[in-house]
């Protein structure tokens, strides 16, 4: 990629309108942001019936579409059946998002579930090599909360090893999993050179992030907040990825959905 694009995270808020995939991607683009996160978090909503316009206006307008993949996922799972289907369930996402011709399902892999973290690994490592490669990137995210598999070392660590996966670098999920760990611009750049020594140059121009304010106590992520509400230190993280030269795509997530992204571009083009 060539820079680095911002969106949101699901359809924006309609102010009275109620948008669809194909109808959000010019009111997106009119408002300045190039990139959408569709949401396959209960079920995959791009089928037959909606594909030609949802392919039609991203065409179009030149726009960039990830989708975050089911909540339903536990690739550590000690049953076989839990664990095939939630292979079934990222397969599908990807399939979904292959249809609108998109780029990168996000998704968490798994739970520890009291495995050591080295044990939790290798599970999800071996499920992860049986994904099909699909065309999409499975971009493995990093986690709010402690009881997740996701830390940014393991996911850096399964990217190199299967061929297939990339890091979502989620910086808000990074913050909160640290109770408030990422304070001033040298932890965000700590991070953007933890991917780069590990995955090299190309990973910083093809990044997958997320950002947003984020509500954290001693156990991790408790929900998601307005930008602006919380302690996230947006305008160092922006800095470094600026500093970087990292390239690719921002979603913010949070309730304030399109206008909170807005922010964070706007902040960006004036550094």
């Amino acid at each position: 990629m060539d820079k680095l694009l911002f969106g949101c995270s699901g359809l924006p808020l309609g102010q009275g309108r109620k948008f669809t995939q194909a109808t959000a991607i010019p009111y997106l683009k009119d408002l300045g942001l190039e990139a959408m996160e569709l949401l396959f978090v209960r079920s995959v909503n791009v089928t037959a019936k909606n594909q030609a316009g949802i392919l039609a206006a991203k065409a179009e307008h030149g726009f960039y579409l990830s989708a975050h993949g089911s909540y339903y996922l536990n690739l550590n799972s000690s049953d076989p059946q839990v664990r095939d289907k939630s292979l079934q369930r990222i397969e599908q996402g990807a399939k979904g998002l292959a249809l609108v011709a998109g780029r990168s399902l996000v998704f968490h892999p798994g739970f520890y579930q009291g495995d050591c973290p080295e044990r939790a690994y290798a599970a999800i490592r071996d499920n992860l090599a049986r994904l099909p490669d699909l065309g999409v990137d499975y971009r493995l995210e990093t986690t709010g909360k402690g009881t997740q598999f996701g830390t940014l070392a393991e996911l850096l660590a399964l990217s190199r090893e299967v061929k297939t996966c990339r890091p979502c670098i989620d910086f808000a999920h990074l913050h909160a999993r640290g109770n408030g760990a990422l304070k001033d611009y040298e932890d965000f750049a700590r991070v953007l050179q933890a991917v780069q020594d590990a995955l090299g140059r190309q990973a910083m121009e093809d990044l997958h992030l997320h950002m947003g304010g984020i509500a954290y106590g001693p156990k991790g992520e408790r929900h998601h907040l307005p930008l602006l509400e919380s302690d996230f230190n947006y305008k160092a993280c922006l800095r470094a990825l600026k500093d970087f030269g990292a390239k690719g795509c921002v979603i913010c997530e949070g309730p304030r959905v399109q206008y909170d992204a807005l922010v964070l571009k706007k902040a960006y083009q004036g550094l």
